[in-house]
């Protein structure tokens, strides 16, 4: 993608797949008095766009045995069931319910519990690849709280300190491709 972008009055009406080797699905949370930041290595998802970006709608659906933090013990325990508890428990799914321009509200789903949540949204243009794709761009971020989604794992440190913060950053740089206009 280059750094010019199309306005939203050029936006393509059509079906867009989230292509993963373009995008990003990263995270990170508060661990003593640092920041870890991880990815999910694995997730598919579409993009639906209309004739204005209030029109847009999304899914992606999100392997939750691909979290990747640069620790094999630590992506270890957090597909166990202190955390994500994969064994039991499907993937991490995002529906768009409405977007603005800025805003896109949907459900998030993880370990089966649905919540409403808000992302702040920069729509980044569309443009046409080497290859002739024609692409569109998406950045967004979002904050929860691990414990809203029954990611309650907790082991107190001293001062009323935890070792896992209950805050989650999550960040998305989404490229996808134009599959049905």
């Amino acid at each position: 993608m280059t750094s010019t972008t199309q306005t939203p009055t050029e936006l393509v009406a059509g079906t867009w797949s989230i292509d993963p080797s373009h995008s990003e699905v990263g995270f990170t949370v508060r661990h003593l008095m640092t920041k870890v930041r991880g990815q999910f290595e694995a997730f598919t998802g579409t993009v639906t766009t209309g004739a204005t970006l209030a029109e847009t709608k999304a899914e992606a659906t999100i392997d939750l045995n691909s979290v990747n933090t640069r620790d094999a013990q630590r992506d270890g325990h957090l597909r166990s069931g202190d955390f994500f508890d994969v064994e039991n428990h499907g993937p991490m799914t995002f529906t768009s319910t409405s977007f603005d321009g800025s805003k896109a509200v949907g459900v998030l789903t993880i370990k089966g519990i649905a919540k409403d949540v808000e992302l702040e949204v920069e729509f980044l243009g569309i443009e046409k690849d080497a290859y002739g794709n024609t692409r569109i761009g998406f950045e967004a971020t979002t904050e929860i709280n691990r414990k809203d989604f029954g990611v309650d794992f907790d082991i107190p440190l001293d001062g009323g300190k935890l070792l896992v913060g209950h805050t989650v950053n999550i960040t998305l740089s989404i490229q996808a491709v134009l599959a049905q206009a």
